[in-house]
């Protein structure tokens, strides 16, 4: 089993039952492919770097899940296949990346 961090984006004209719903779904999406999942952020609608699709801003959200190597082109192809999402960026963690994120999950716990 592997570490991975995905970040995507959703279309900010979604209302927030459509972002949930689409959230929801592709962490079904990895659980049923037998992912575990590690840690889910929101990071809520944020302004780009630059326009994509002429949206400047978008809905952030972020994964992190440990799963086998083969897992991971089926997810990304949903990712393609959605006309929700505008970008989307999968990293293999190695053991310094996890554990600078597990540090930082225990600082966002200690802020709130």
């Amino acid at each position: 089993m592997n570490n991975y961090e995905t970040v995507f984006i959703l279309n900010p004209v979604l209302s927030d039952t459509q972002v949930e719903e689409t959230v929801k779904k592709f962490e079904d999406f990895l659980i049923n492919k037998g992912a575990k999942m590690v840690a889910k952020e929101n990071w809520g609608l944020k302004k780009l770097a630059y326009p994509i699709q002429k949206k400047k801003s978008g809905f952030y959200h972020l994964f992190e899940f440990t799963a086998e190597g083969d897992v991971l082109l089926p997810f990304e192809l949903e990712f393609r296949r959605d006309e929700r999402v505008m970008r989307f960026l999968t990293v293999k963690l190695d053991k310094h990346a996890v554990s600078w994120a597990e540090r930082r999950r225990t600082k966002l716990k200690a802020k709130a």
